[in-house]
C-alpha cells in the first residue's frame, strides 16, 4: 500500500463555514461588525485571520480542558478531513502564532461582540420567567482564578491571606446580570477582585428596564442600589442583612407591612429622600435541625398585596438560587479547570472571559430555542447534553452541503 501524497496549503477560511452549527446564536454577519467597529481587520491575509481568532476564543470555552493547538484542531475538523480527500493538508499554526494572534485581536472585538449579542429572550410563553407579567432577572457575583503571573496579579489582584502567605492564584471577580427563566446572560462587568460585588452591581442597573423584576441577595443591599433601581423604572425584591432595621409604619393584610429606606449621609447632603419600600418576614425551617428556624427579611417595591402577596413573593425569592446554577454552568461545566482562565496577561484574560460568556450564551441560546420549539421550560433541559451536542454538531455541519443544513 502507497502512502498518499499530501500537499501543504494555506486555505482562506472563511467565518462563514466555521460557525455554521450555532450561526443562530453567533451569527457571522455580528462578528463581521464587530470587527470592523474596533478596527482590527488585517490589511493582509494571514492563516490565523480575526474572524477565525474570533471562533477560536469563543471555542474555547466549549473545549477548555484542550490545549489551544488542540481547540483549534477541534474547531475546523470538519474543514481540514474535506482537506485531507483533496490531498492537502493545513499545517497548524505553533502555539506562539496563535498567541500573537490573539494579541493583535485585543479584547474590544470580544466586548463588542458579547454586547451585540446579548439580551433576554423569554416571552409570554416562557414557563417560569415572568411573575404576573414581570420579567425575572437576577444579579449575582462570582471570582474566576486566573494564571499565577506578575502582570496578572498586579492587574487583578489576589484574596486576602495569613501573614506570611499569599492565595494561590489571582482572581478576577465577575458580577452577571441573568434573566431568570433562561439561564441567559444578558450583561457583565469585570474588575479586579479588590472592587466588591456592590460596587460593580450599581454600574450593571444599566442594563434593567421597566417590565422586569431584580432579585438580589443581602450582600449588595443598599439604599443606592433600591434608588438606582427604582430610578430605572424597575421593581425589585432583595434580602436584607440581619443588621438593617426596618420600623413598622403600617401593616398590610397579608402580614408584610410598609418601611422607609433612608439615605445614607453623603446621599443625605445631596437631597436624597427616603424611599417607601415593602418588608415581608417569614421563617422556613433548618434542613439539617428542624426545630431550628432560619429568619428571611425581603424589601420590595411591590406594594399590590392582591397582585402580589407576600407568600408569593417569598417563594419567588427562592427560586433566586437557582442562578447558582448559571455560575456553576460557567466554572465547572463549560470550563472545568483548575486554574479557570489560561491567559498570562491581563488583556488575554479580558478577551478570555468574553469568550466563555459568548460560549454560555451560544449554549443556552440554543436551549432556549429547543425548549420553545418542544413547548417545555428551558430549565427542563441539560446544560452539559447541550454542550456535548454542541461539540459534535461544529464539524459535522462543516462537512455538510448547504442543501442539507435543514435536515440537521
Amino acid at each position: 500500500m502507497h502512502l498518499k501524497e499530501f500537499s501543504l496549503v494555506s486555505p482562506r477560511i472563511q467565518s462563514t463555514e466555521i460557525f455554521k452549527a450555532i450561526e443562530t446564536a453567533i451569527p457571522i454577519e455580528a462578528i463581521e461588525q464587530a470587527i470592523a467597529k474596533t478596527r482590527v481587520k488585517e490589511e493582509r491575509y494571514r492563516s490565523l485571520p480575526a474572524q477565525l481568532v474570533v471562533c477560536l476564543i469563543v471555542a474555547m470555552s466549549l473545549w477548555s480542558r484542550d490545549s489551544m493547538r488542540d481547540v483549534l484542531k477541534n474547531l475546523i475538523d470538519g474543514l481540514s478531513e474535506a482537506w485531507v480527500k483533496l490531498g492537502k493538508y493545513w499545517q497548524f499554526p505553533c502555539k506562539s502564532a496563535i498567541t500573537q494572534a490573539r494579541q493583535r485581536l485585543g479584547a474590544g472585538v470580544m466586548r463588542e461582540l458579547f454586547h451585540q449579542l446579548v439580551r433576554p429572550m423569554a416571552n409570554r410563553e416562557t414557563i417560569g420567567a415572568f411573575l404576573n407579567g414581570l420579567r425575572i432577572v437576577v444579579i449575582d457575583g462570582t471570582c474566576l482564578d486566573i494564571p499565577d503571573s506578575d502582570e496578572n496579579a498586579r492587574v487583578f489582584g489576589r484574596p486576602g491571606s495569613r501573614p506570611g502567605t499569599r492565595a494561590a492564584f489571582p482572581k478576577v471577580r465577575l458580577v452577571i446580570l441573568i434573566e431568570g427563566g433562561t439561564h441567559l446572560i444578558f450583561d457583565a462587568l469585570m474588575c479586579p477582585y479588590r472592587i466588591g460585588e456592590r460596587v460593580r452591581a450599581l454600574k450593571l442597573l444599566r442594563s434593567v428596564t421597566s417590565g422586569m423584576l431584580l432579585m438580589w441577595d443581602r450582600g449588595l443591599h443598599s439604599y443606592a442600589m433600591v434608588q438606582r433601581t427604582v430610578c430605572r423604572g424597575c421593581d425589585y425584591l432583595g434580602r436584607i442583612p440581619g443588621n438593617v432595621k426596618f420600623l413598622s409604619e403600617k401593616t398590610l393584610d397579608d402580614g408584610s407591612y410598609l418601611s422607609w429606606i433612608h439615605p445614607s449621609g453623603n446621599f443625605r447632603k445631596k437631597g436624597f429622600e427616603p424611599i417607601l419600600v415593602r418588608v415581608i418576614e417569614y421563617t422556613i425551617d433548618h434542613l439539617d435541625n428542624p426545630e431550628e428556624q432560619i429568619r428571611y427579611r425581603l424589601i420590595t417595591s411591590l406594594l399590590d398585596i392582591e397582585k402580589f402577596p407576600a407568600q408569593l413573593l417569598a417563594c419567588q425569592y427562592h427560586e433566586r438560587w437557582e442562578v447558582e446554577n448559571t455560575i456553576d454552568e460557567l466554572k465547572v461545566h463549560l470550563l472545568g479547570r483548575k486554574t479557570h482562565i489560561r491567559s498570562q496577561k491581563p488583556r488575554e484574560v479580558v478577551q478570555e472571559v468574553y469568550g466563555l460568556l459568548l460560549g454560555h450564551w451560544a449554549v443556552r441560546t440554543l436551549i432556549f430555542q429547543a425548549a420553545t420549539s418542544a413547548d417545555v421550560a428551558p430549565l427542563r433541559l441539560s446544560f452539559t447534553g447541550t454542550l456535548r451536542v454542541l461539540r459534535r454538531a461544529i464539524p459535522k455541519f462543516q462537512r455538510l452541503q448547504p442543501q442539507q443544513l435543514p435536515f440537521f
